[in-house]
């Protein structure tokens, strides 16, 4: 299905797409927050963003806010990102040189153009997966020792919508995107999956067990629902 894509205001930007058995204009957000318009194959692409422009206060008040990944932020415990310029550069391209995330550009780019964002969102992505593999199995595993739980494996994955899970078989799976919490709501976590190897399911038992190693489980558990798993509270869809 053709597209093209255009940038409203407050920089949100757009997918307008022509469908042929399309009869009217229809404005969506997908589950990631960005916004999609489908237009009949007749219409123009002039017409669907006149369109959409005409419903900016609408869209501004369902799709949440971007945080546009800028220069030297910090990623995750031990990267920061960095965007630099190139004359020899003909499209955005990325690297990770030690505790940097360099993204390189061509003239004429700017940071907050959508590609520019998608492939620091990969990059970044690449960059918390290499933290998490270093840093959060040694993490479970010192927990796991010092609380008298045991586990079957661990592996880290990239997860849309939780911050691990545990099995019947007390295999654990833990987010990626946990290196962008701070180490009190990581432990929350990790402890979380270490009880369900006891405890599979949620309930008093669960609860109780959890409170027995963290009094305070309450209260991380309200502030670990401010977060979300993507990249530095960014928007941009992020796929590795």
């Amino acid at each position: 299905m053709a597209y093209k894509e255009f940038t409203l205001g407050n920089n949100l930007p757009i997918k307008i797409y022509k469908k042929r058995t399309s009869k009217s204009l229809r404005l969506s957000i997908t589950h990631s927050g960005s916004v999609k318009l489908t237009i009949p194959a007749w219409a123009s692409y002039k017409a669907g963003l006149d369109f959409a422009r005409s419903k900016e206060d609408w869209l501004s008040k369902q799709v949440p806010a971007q945080n546009i990944l800028s220069d030297n932020l910090p990623i995750g415990k031990a990267h920061h990102l960095v965007f630099s310029y190139s004359e020899k550069s003909t499209k955005p391209a990325s690297r990770i040189a030690g505790n940097k995330i360099v993204i390189t550009l061509p003239s004429g780019y700017a940071i907050n153009d959508t590609l520019v964002q998608e492939v620091a969102a990969k990059a970044c992505v690449r960059a918390l997966r290499s933290q998490a593999e270093k840093l959060l199995p040694q993490r479970l595993d010192y927990l796991a020792s010092k609380y008298n739980f045991e586990y079957s494996s661990v592996r880290i994955k990239m997860l849309k919508g939780r911050w691990g899970s545990c099995d019947h078989q007390k295999n654990i799976v833990l987010n990626l995107f946990l290196m962008q919490l701070p180490w009190e709501n990581i432990d929350y976590v990790l402890l979380h999956e270490l009880t369900h190897t006891i405890v599979l399911k949620h309930g008093p038992d669960f609860w109780s067990s959890m409170e027995r190693i963290l009094p305070n489980v309450k209260a991380i558990k309200k502030e670990l629902r401010k977060h979300k798993p993507v990249v530095n509270g960014t928007i941009v869809q992020a796929v590795a």
